[in-house]
Parts: C-alpha cells; sequence; structure tokens
C-alpha cells in the first residue's frame, strides 16, 4: 500500500542562523513519502544558497523563490499554492523552528483514523516550556465542534502554530488565499474555520519545537509585547462563540472577554503605549468589523484608577520597603553620646536606568 503524500513547505526570510537544522530536521523525518517546498521570500542574507545547498541534494526539495518581498501571510499563502495536487496532507514547518523525527509519521497515522478529520495537532515545545496541555488523555479524536467549545470555553489551546499543526491537503487546495490576508490570528482562524465542518486529531507527543531565542528580530518577538495572545482570544470568542456554544453561553463568554481585553488595554494605556500598540489593537478589531470602543476603554481606565487610589497604603508600604533597601546603615556603639546622621544614596542611580524594555526594531518574517 502506497503511504499518503505529504507537502511540507518552509517559506523564509533571512534566517541564515535557522534554516539549515529545520531542512535537516525535516530530511531526517522516519516518514519519508513528502514532497518539500523551500520559498525564498528574496532574502538578502545566506539563507538562498543555503535553501539551494539542500535542494541540489536531495529531489524531494523544491527551491521556489518569490520575485518580490512579500509581507508574512502573502507570502505563506503563496508557497501554499504549490503543493501538489497528490498530497493527501499538507504541514507548515517555520524557518526558525524544527519538528522532531516522528512529526510527519504520527500525524499521517492520526488522520488515519477517520476521513473526517480535517486537522491534527500535538504538543509542542516553546523555548523549554512544553505546550498544548489540556486536551483530553489518551483521547485523540473529537468532533470539530466539541473541540471549539473546549478551546473557547476552557481555553484548552491545542493550535499552537503554523510549525505544530497538519491540514488536510484538500482544504489548502479548496481554498486560495488560505489564510486570511486582512487581520491578525490567520492561523487560529484558521483552525476555527476547519472546526466547523470538519472534526480534530490530537498526538499526546512533543513533535515539534518553537524557538523563543532568535536574535533575528523575528515577527513574533516584536509583536509579543502587543498581547498578541490576548487580542487573538477575544477575535474568536467574538466571532465564533456565536457558532459553537448555545445563545445564553455565547453571550456569557462574550461579556467576560471583552471585559477581561479591555481591562488590558487600560492598564497598557496608564503605561502610556506606543502608536504601533494601537494600531496592532486595531488592526485585529477590524477583524470583527468594530473599532476601539472609546467609552468602555474610558470606564475600565477609571476602574483601574480608582483600584490604584483604594490600594495606595499597600503600594505606600512597598515603596517604603524599597526605599528602605536602598538607605545604608551604620552600626553605632551604645556609649556614642549622639548617633550620627545616616548619609542617604539616590535609590535609582545611573547605573539602574535603562532604556525602556518595551522598544523594538522592525523586524523580518520567520
Amino acid at each position: 500500500m502506497i503511504e499518503p503524500l505529504v507537502s511540507v513547505l518552509t517559506p523564509f526570510h533571512n534566517t541564515a542562523p535557522y534554516l539549515a537544522q529545520c531542512i535537516e530536521s525535516v530530511l531526517t523525518q522516519k516518514y519519508s513519502r513528502f514532497e518539500y517546498i523551500l520559498s525564498d521570500n528574496c532574502s538578502t542574507d545566506e539563507s538562498g544558497q543555503i535553501a539551494e545547498a539542500y535542494a541540489r541534494r536531495d529531489p524531494r526539495i523544491r527551491l521556489i523563490r518569490q520575485p518580490r518581498l512579500l509581507s508574512q501571510v502573502p507570502h505563506y499563502n503563496h508557497a501554499l499554492a504549490e503543493i501538489s495536487p497528490a498530497s493527501q496532507y499538507c504541514k507548515i514547518v517555520q524557518a526558525d523552528d524544527f519538528i522532531y523525527p516522528e512529526c510527519l509519521q504520527l500525524m499521517v497515522g492520526t488522520f488515519g483514523q477517520s476521513e473526517s478529520i480535517g486537522l491534527v495537532s500535538s504538543h509542542y515545545l516553546k523555548g523549554t516550556t512544553v505546550l498544548g496541555s489540556g486536551f483530553p488523555c489518551p483521547t485523540t479524536f473529537l468532533p470539530g465542534k466539541e473541540m471549539a467549545r473546549l478551546y473557547l470555553q476552557k481555553g484548552v489551546w491545542a493550535f499552537g502554530s503554523p510549525t505544530t499543526v497538519m491540514y488536510r491537503s484538500i482544504l489548502v487546495r479548496n481554498c486560495q488565499p488560505f489564510y486570511d490576508e486582512s487581520g491578525v490570528s490567520e492561523d487560529t482562524m484558521k483552525c476555527m474555520q476547519i472546526l466547523e465542518d470538519w472534526d480534530f486529531g490530537f498526538v499526546h507527543q512533543v513533535l515539534s519545537f518553537m524557538r523563543t531565542d532568535n536574535d533575528n528580530e523575528s515577527i513574533s518577538a516584536n509583536l509579543r509585547t502587543f498581547h498578541p495572545y490576548v487580542v487573538s482570544r477575544y477575535i474568536m470568542v467574538r466571532r465564533y462563540s456565536p457558532e459553537f456554544l448555545e445563545p445564553a453561553e455565547a453571550e456569557a463568554l462574550m461579556r467576560k472577554s471583552k471585559q477581561e481585553y479591555y481591562g488590558l488595554l487600560a492598564k497598557e494605556a496608564l503605561r502610556l503605549r506606543e502608536p504601533a500598540f494601537w494600531r496592532y489593537q486595531e488592526r485585529g478589531l477590524k477583524v470583527l468589523g468594530e473599532k476601539l470602543d472609546g467609552v468602555y476603554l474610558a470606564s475600565q481606565i477609571g476602574g483601574e484608577l480608582l483600584g490604584k487610589a483604594a490600594n495606595r497604603g499597600a503600594t505606600l508600604v512597598r515603596a517604603l520597603r524599597y526605599w528602605k533597601r536602598w538607605v545604608p546603615r551604620k552600626r553605632v556603639s551604645k556609649d556614642d553620646p549622639v548617633r550620627p546622621k545616616q548619609e542617604c544614596r539616590d535609590p535609582f542611580p545611573a547605573s539602574t536606568k535603562v532604556n525602556d524594555p518595551m522598544m523594538r526594531k522592525p523586524v523580518s518574517e520567520k
């Protein structure tokens, strides 16, 4: 019996420090029947040469070069449009991530449980932390609507990133562009769309690695300070609760989600966040056809200020304790007629004053 063909894709742009490890992780898979598409998005470092060298050595690799520089999501969509008409399953491996040797084999086997499965995921390692927990064990199959309810009501994050999941290829071929290019959280949104009509498979093993120490200023590193997961959660709840939950459940969850999201925005407003932060929020809300609710945000800011005012006693105690650590103590003999005054230092010496850690440079794509 011929094994199903898997299309594996790695879109890349200036990821030379990590690309070879990513490619090697695919070429050393225990499952061997796959095509491997490498898509160069006008790289200016050595990424293109690295990919070309691997393409010459392995006939399963096909290197394509984008004629002009694309933003990340359109680039992914262009690469996905290149998959073989014969492929049954499709997997992205982002260029600064990698997959473990059993990844393709176990995911294809999970798809084999049912023709109704449109999406398979697994546990994954993000830096040094294992994520993807909460999926009921030892279950490896859930109806799509049940998985969606588990995410919406319990917050079970089983989708990870594009590196974490595998799609049924017919879904990719029948939907071009595959990812929504108009907003944020396009990969999570695609998973939720699939679960409307298809079922879900899960592998209870760590099958992929997501890098967090990359020094090439990746998109994910830059957006981390914009709270992308909180924005994504708000978008998914608002958009899909009416699809998967009972009306009363959906209404209660959407109300709670709005309070949590705007509560976070209120804290960020009091920190005087930069315009890029607010543009990112507006971009996410645009997916829902919404704009920032200024009146509701103002009420949340007022609540934050009242909370700080009510807690000023505790705040003062913490400040005094902090100050006390900086005041030097000088031992004085009991026989001294007069105790010398203590000399106070600046509690914030120049060596402790650092630049705003939230400032980031422009980023390049994974």
